[in-house]
């Protein structure tokens, strides 16, 4: 069933707006990922700024970040931080050109910036809903990345294209209210023709990577992206790996009755379980990161990391409810940069092919974008299902280890 303005969603009551901040996208191969272990730690724990006199500002409450947004991912395949441009050129230019030549032009740094769109929602079924938000911007052809955090969902689209995203989520009936610079701020969808009955797998349809070939139009069904999809893979040798690495979603726990003391105390071994991951040997296997100044510090994580944390965790960290997840990964570092959809194309296929097979609307998964790579995450017992429903879609596509 293709998409249509009569698209089903979970947008109604979800909290939805462009957050205040322009981000860059940091890659960084594994090799080179020691070089960087300082300036990722600054990032992360310099959680501070400076007022117009010079003042030290503090975060408004216990647990919030000072940066609008930030992600760290470690993952099999590299080292990917989303950060303010402002960051960036503070903290990983000047090392950049501190390395050798050869190692430097392994390190990449996204030459435009992105805008950064937040919609919250506790659990991993909000991936539901940010698929019902970007059915619109695919077809406008709009190139994302896309990453879920235990609390909310982020959706970064480039900076440049931000006036079409609007008029592509405001010609499917959502309404901007501007913020008091002027700006889009907050939307909604008072009224919205996406509030009618449809199946979800219908709206899985967006962009994880770079900007569309020139000249070549978006998609204008679920059907023909996964097609392109499955055609690029194909063609460029790519296959969907599972690694079957055991990973939990979890959260800083919000204790707003705590006193400033024992909540400072808390964060602060939640950041030193953080570190230790970061810094330890061998380096995580996979480990996400997000900080907003709006919520909890999230992350998924290698479940075998939890040891850093005091406790196991046990204290400190919301969601650790024995569901474990693993992750389905495409390494796209050899694909032409300007490939799009490829994960979203994977990601609409698995929604199609297990809603037959558990017996019900959906199942749960989530998404990691990073700089050259793509990773679906579900339920690891859900997998055997996810992998069978690829396979029809593309022959021995999915190889484990």
């Amino acid at each position: 069933m293709e998409p249509s303005m009569t698209e089903s969603t979970t947008l109604l009551n979800a909290q939805i707006g462009f957050l205040d901040t322009h981000v860059a996208l940091v890659h960084i191969p594994l090799r080179a990922y020691p070089l960087f272990v300082q300036v990722i730690s600054q990032l992360l724990l310099h959680n501070t700024t400076l007022d117009d006199d010079g003042d030290t500002i503090q975060p408004s409450r216990p647990w919030h970040f000072w940066h609008p947004f930030v992600n760290v991912s470690v993952t099999p395949q590299a080292c990917s931080v989303v950060c303010p441009r402002t960051e960036v050129n503070a903290l990983f230019t000047p090392l950049l050109a501190c390395l050798d030549p050869a190692l430097r032009a392994t390190v990449t740094i996204s030459n435009e910036d992105y805008s950064v769109m937040m919609i919250g929602g506790e659990g991993l079924e909000a991936g539901q809903r940010v698929l019902d938000l970007t059915s619109p911007l695919a077809m406008a052809g709009i190139p994302i990345l896309f990453i879920t955090s235990y609390w909310s969902d982020f959706i970064m689209v480039p900076l440049k294209a931000r006036s079409k995203v609007i008029r592509a989520l405001e010609d499917r009936g959502f309404v901007f209210e501007a913020d008091a610079d002027g700006e889009a701020g907050h939307m909604t969808n008072p009224a919205s023709p996406l509030l009618q009955s449809h199946h979800r797998n219908s709206s899985s349809n967006s962009s994880f990577d770079f900007p569309p070939i020139a000249g070549t139009p978006p998609a204008s069904s679920v059907s023909e992206l996964q097609m392109r999809t499955f055609q690029t893979l194909k063609k460029n040798g790519v296959s969907p790996t599972v690694d079957k690495t055991s990973l939990v979603t979890c959260a800083g726990i919000k204790d707003t009755n705590a006193s400033s003391l024992a909540a400072n105390f808390t964060e602060g071994k939640l950041q030193l379980g953080l570190v230790k991951c970061l810094t330890g040997r061998p380096l995580p296997r996979f480990f996400s990161l997000t900080l907003t100044n709006s919520e909890s510090a999230s992350v998924t994580l290698d479940k075998s990391l939890l040891h850093h944390f005091h406790n196991d965790g046990e204290d400190l960290l919301l969601g650790k409810d024995g569901s474990e997840q693993v992750s389905i990964t495409l390494d796209l570092s050899k694909l032409p940069s300007e490939s799009t959809g490829i994960v979203c194309g994977v990601a609409s296929k698995l929604i199609e092919g297990m809603k037959g097979r558990i017996g019900r609307e959906m199942f749960n998964m989530s998404y990691l974008s990073t700089a050259k790579a793509g990773h679906v995450i579900v339920y690891e017992d859900e997998l055997d299902d996810a992998v069978d429903a690829l396979h029809g879609a593309q022959q021995n596509g999915v190889t484990g280890h």
